[in-house]
């Protein structure tokens, strides 16, 4: 499953994005490091609901159906806060960037109200410059890279040279967690315009290389949190006049109107523009006035409270994952528990019908036979690639 990291500097709302979109009860405080440890979770990205094509009633095992959409779960990391001058040891330091690497995309959480200064410390809204948290992120985590690269680099220069290995290849080799795939690292030397010979590399030729591997390996989404403070939507226009492409958010009112779905309270679908009171009678006063600001605040002002839209966003813009529906019964689209459209995967970009098998079973792989569209009831090849919103059938030995 893939990760997707939530990060930024302390006292952002990092921690109540993260309990929003898993519902799991993490320490929010108004104080820097409140998250020391990484919370592990599980988050769900929205895909359309399949079923509706074939107009029958789903029914989902590794994930829920709700308002038209699916909800295919993925691994949300809630990582600890950063500060500036962290790849030299401050704040929580490599523990923060060694957690950050083991994300295959980062959603950084910038407070857009400018209530925050860049240790995460408490400030008048609208006094903080917002875009300077933007850019601390990427530097800190290019200057750690290029720590790591440096300390790696004699390691390089040896395969290379006894093992007249590519550079590429020597790289993504040494860097294994680091360095994603050997394609990735080729267009980041090209894209760094450094000597082919890497014994020639000069500390800038370094510096180039590991800005350019982190662009190429580390995707990051910008949410601008707090959107509901008044100061916040000028910041928000500023970002976007930057060029970052930004979600304007309020993780806390997501958390109030999941948390209020939960209990029954209101009808509330993750990345809706509204909810529906349910029980009225049981609202409280001050309950039903902290909603309707909400509402008229966040959903009404920005359409949505943003968090939702940042998780579909990663996987699907940033990583461009794709959500399949294997069935067992292309006709009766079951599997072999007679449950209608069960599953849903999220599968990498490229990924191939017998990609799908082994992530169904890996027997179910190995005997891999054909697959099957569904939809036109085409026999597929192993090497067919996948496309979002598939439902396929696979033919194995194993079955």
């Amino acid at each position: 499953m893939r990760i997707i990291g939530v990060t930024g500097k302390p006292n952002v709302g990092k921690s109540t994005f993260f309990s929003a979109s898993t519902l799991i009860p993490v320490k929010i405080a108004n104080y820097p490091f409140t998250t020391i440890e990484p919370n592990v979770g599980v988050g769900y990205v929205r895909a359309r609901e399949v079923a509706l094509d074939f107009k029958v009633a789903p029914q989902p095992n590794n994930s829920y159906s709700r308002g038209g959409y699916r909800f295919a779960p993925l691994q949300l990391v809630d990582l600890p806060g950063l500060v500036p001058g962290a790849h030299i040891g401050r704040g929580l330091g490599n523990q923060f960037l060694t957690a950050v690497s083991n994300a295959d995309a980062l959603i950084h959480i910038v407070d857009a109200s400018g209530g925050t200064d860049s240790e995460g410390r408490t400030v008048r809204p609208g006094t903080h410059d917002v875009l300077s948290d933007v850019d601390f992120l990427e530097v800190e985590y290019e200057m750690w890279l290029l720590d790591v690269v440096k300390r790696n680099w004699e390691k390089v220069l040896r395969k290379a040279s006894t093992s007249k290995m590519p550079l590429s290849e020597g790289i993504s080799s040494t860097l294994t967690n680091l360095a994603g795939t050997r394609g990735e690292v080729e267009e980041a030397l090209v894209q760094a315009d450094v000597p082919d010979e890497p014994e020639l590399w000069k500390d800038d030729d370094l510096a180039r290389f590991s800005k350019s591997l982190r662009q190429k390996t580390m995707q990051i989404l910008i949410v601008a949190n707090k959107a509901d403070v008044p100061e916040a939507e000028d910041n928000i226009r500023k970002l976007k006049e930057a060029g970052q492409s930004v979600v304007p958010a309020s993780a806390e009112a997501e958390l109030v109107f999941r948390k209020a779905d939960k209990s029954g309270l209101i009808e509330y679908v993750p990345g809706s523009q509204d909810f529906v009171v349910k029980k009225p009678e049981l609202l409280k006063e001050e309950q039903r006035k902290a909603l309707e600001l909400l509402r008229e605040k966040v959903l009404q002002r920005w359409s949505s409270t943003g968090v939702q839209q940042a998780l579909d966003e990663a996987a699907f813009s940033l990583l461009h994952m794709v959500a399949v529906f294997p069935v067992q019964d292309p006709r009766k689209l079951t599997d072999g528990k007679g449950r209608v459209l069960p599953d849903v995967y999220l599968m990498d970009p490229g990924s191939t019908s017998r990609d799908l098998a082994n992530t169904i079973h890996s027997q179910i792989g190995a005997g891999f036979l054909y697959a099957v569209d569904v939809k036109t009831l085409n026999r597929l090849s192993e090497d067919y690639k996948l496309n979002n919103g598939d439902v396929i059938t696979i033919i194995s030995t194993s079955r």
